[in-house]
């Protein structure tokens, strides 16, 4: 509502608005629920709707008229694609995926030096349990890692295979950092790798990769030490990318989708198939509830270490998002964000305030006409030309970096208009 209007100078009060709010959930399918609160703010009165989420069940919410599912985009609703939809549906049953055996696959798949490693652990740490079974073959049986005839499972052949994306080629990370503004034009992205192998090798792979591409601070410790910080605390990408490797969505409709690390001037960004099970954002950190979209894979990496320093892929104690928080914390960078879409679960950590560079936050086009711009002096249609993006896109861009003063403008008012770049 407008700062200084009341509901009735809009010619209806607050409770025909609240009514009007009460009645959009009869434009769904599903039932939606909707609490509806008064409030005030600064002497004027406002209503506060929150919009309560759909029980899975119920999965996906529907127009009513239209009988269209959507999910929300950063600008805009897009409807579902029939794979999507899908994600939706396997959801409404508990995930199971993860025990199947692999076709295909034989005893000889499985990588042989974490395969002891993870018997060595199962009978040092859990002797009257698990580790009672002193034959490998029933141990790694009744585990889950292998079936009766000794074919591994999907569980089994993620956490210990030799190399599981023969059967699984997109069960991968994908990782890459945005070109920097120093950079040459042309420049796409930095570092970028797709790392492969079983989790506890791709976990060590994830931390070079991290150790390659993060920049670094020279800090002072109290006792006059000096010592190189990353920009992100490594533990806090550790556990980040650790739950994404075991929580990620193993069913057919996630198949062709990779986890994704996308390293940009002012955030990091890991992205992975399938949203949150058994727990909602809001939860994440606060209670110390263990849920798992893959039960079976989880209690093996219980089990399983790096093979590069011998450190454990995951508790299963709900530590992970509480050793983030105080990770970010004490390196003085804001809340990590995390960002629940049912088919796909983000995390994006933000620098602080002061951390980023004039431009540091420019999007895909607007870096590509910085980028252009370093080989000299251009008009918005040769941009246009050159780049192969619409006139709107350019004159927005231009816009933007002008107001950034990474962009000078010459000529205009009559006389032909060309564009400047100015190093940040």
């Amino acid at each position: 509502m407008t700062r200084g209007r009341t509901f009735d100078q809009f010619g209806f009060g607050s409770a025909s608005a609240e009514a009007g709010l009460g009645s959009e959930g009869t434009l769904f399918r599903s039932p939606v629920h909707v609490t509806i609160t008064d409030a005030d703010v600064d002497g004027f009165p406002i209503v506060i709707a929150r919009v309560h989420e759909c029980d899975p069940s119920m999965k996906p919410c529907r127009v009513a008229a239209s009988g269209t599912a959507y999910v929300r985009g950063y600008d805009g609703d897009f409807p579902l694609s029939p794979l999507e939809e899908q994600a939706f549906l396997a959801a409404r049953q508990p995930p199971s995926f993860d025990r199947q055996a692999v076709q295909g696959a034989a005893r000889e798949d499985l990588d042989d030096e974490l395969l002891q490693t993870f018997l060595r652990s199962v009978r040092e740490r859990d002797p009257h349990g698990l580790g009672r079974f002193h034959d490998d073959a029933e141990l790694l049986r009744r585990a889950g890692v292998t079936q009766t005839d000794g074919t591994p499972t999907v569980a089994g052949l993620l956490a210990l295979g030799a190399h599981p994306q023969q059967w699984f080629p997109r069960f991968v990370i994908q990782v890459s950092a945005e070109p920097l503004l120093t950079d040459p034009p042309g420049v796409r992205a930095r570092n970028q790798a797709t790392i492969t192998g079983p989790i506890p090798r791709m976990l060590d792979e994830a931390m070079a990769w991290a150790r390659r591409t993060f920049d670094t601070t020279i800090v002072s410790a109290p006792n006059g030490s000096v010592h190189d910080r990353p920009v992100y605390p490594y533990i806090a990408f550790r556990e980040i990318i650790a739950n994404a490797l075991v929580h990620r969505d193993l069913d057919q409709w996630s198949a062709g989708m990779a986890i994704e690390v996308r390293l940009r001037r002012d955030r990091l960004v890991v992205s992975n198939p399938g949203g949150l099970y058994g727990i909602t954002v809001e939860r994440l950190g606060r209670d110390a509830v263990t849920s798992a979209r893959n039960a079976r894979l989880v209690s093996i990496c219980q089990h399983v270490r790096t093979p590069e320093s011998g450190a454990r892929i995951i508790e299963a104690l709900a530590t992970g998002i509480p050793i983030v928080n105080a990770a970010l914390a004490e390196a003085g960078l804001p809340p990590a964000h995390y960002v629940d879409a049912a088919i796909r679960f983000t995390v994006v950590l933000h620098l602080t305030e002061g951390g980023t560079r004039r431009g540091d936050d420019l999007n895909e086009t607007e870096l590509r006409v910085y980028n252009a711009l370093a080989e000299g002096e251009l008009s918005a249609a040769a941009l246009r030309e050159k780049l192969g993006l619409s006139t709107p896109n350019i004159r927005k861009a231009l816009r933007e970096l002008r107001s950034r003063d990474l962009v000078r403008q010459l000529g205009g008012r009559g006389r032909a208009t060309s564009y400047r770049r100015i190093s940040p």
